[in-house]
């Protein structure tokens, strides 16, 4: 009797073992997003909502939408979030992803010392970018693959200069890291407007470019796609209700609002739920 016990017992500890390690991974769900959603402090306050209305925990990891977007590749990640257009648009092409779903929106400055070196207030982004080239101005380049630096790549190919020599520096670094490397060599750089607002006020550095239909930014959501990394226990169903979340209406609405009290503007406009 004793031994048919501890059997049934131990039977039971496996079972109970299984159910438990199942129901801890469908409730974490790996986020990869580039830098300026976290250093912005958007996931500060979008995640938290998610989490406590539909019982999951997320782990965002923030790194540059190239690093995100090869995390998801890996089957590292269960959903990414990041900001370049043609890569998203590939990684669908290519079967790591299932779907994009458009997320939100905000635009790239040109920032630099308020003595403007190279002259280049009020320009387009291309032709600041030859100024700064010609005159040999300092420039700071995230250099890390990441969303921003592929738009910054793009412009400096419109411009038609090949950005090297003494003047142009690569950090591999993230946006927050860059500015204040940027702001500490009096250098040019260029960020997504919501981040830079968001460290506005320890910067000596100003915007000098926006208003160009070049420096859109538009953001974008995807599953990472279950069916090309079996085995590897991608979260999908969770994956799809952050997905949910952040463009339906409540998120929407956080993103809407968020960055409005403190800098009297938003940081990111929304893309699902305009108004």
């Amino acid at each position: 009797m004793v031994i048919f016990t501890s059997v049934i017992l131990l039977i039971s500890s496996i079972f109970l073992g299984i159910s438990c390690k199942a129901e801890t991974k469908d409730a974490e769900i790996i986020l990869a997003t580039t830098t300026s959603t976290y250093d912005s402090g958007l996931l500060d306050v979008l995640l938290p909502v998610f989490e406590e209305e539909y019982g999951y925990e997320i782990k965002p990891i923030a790194v540059g939408t190239g690093e995100a977007i090869a995390m998801g590749e890996r089957g590292e990640a269960d959903v990414i979030l990041v900001h370049s257009r043609a890569s998203e648009d590939k990684f669908i092409e290519d079967g790591y992803g299932t779907e994009r779903f458009d997320v939100m929106h905000n635009d790239f400055v040109v920032i630099g010392p308020e003595e403007d070196p190279a002259g280049i207030i009020g320009l387009g982004a291309s032709e600041a970018y030859i100024r700064i080239a010609e005159t040999g101005s300092p420039f700071v380049s995230r250099g890390d693959n990441s969303g921003t630096n592929k738009k910054e790549l793009i412009i400096w190919e419109n411009a038609g200069v090949t950005p090297e020599g003494d003047w142009y520096l690569e950090t591999g670094q993230g946006m927050g890291a860059t500015l204040r490397i940027a702001d500490e060599k009096s250098a040019y750089t260029m960020s997504d407007r919501g981040t830079f607002l968001s460290q506005e006020e320890n910067l000596i550095l100003i915007v000098l470019v926006q208003d160009d239909g070049i420096l859109f930014n538009p953001y974008g959501i995807i599953p990472v796609d279950p069916e090309t990394h079996p085995g590897l226990g991608i979260n999908y169903e969770g994956a799809m209700e952050l997905v949910e979340f952040i463009t339906g209406a409540e998120g929407q609405d956080i993103i809407r609002k968020f960055g409005m009290e403190k800098f009297g503007q938003p940081l990111f406009y929304p893309d699902v739920i305009k108004k």
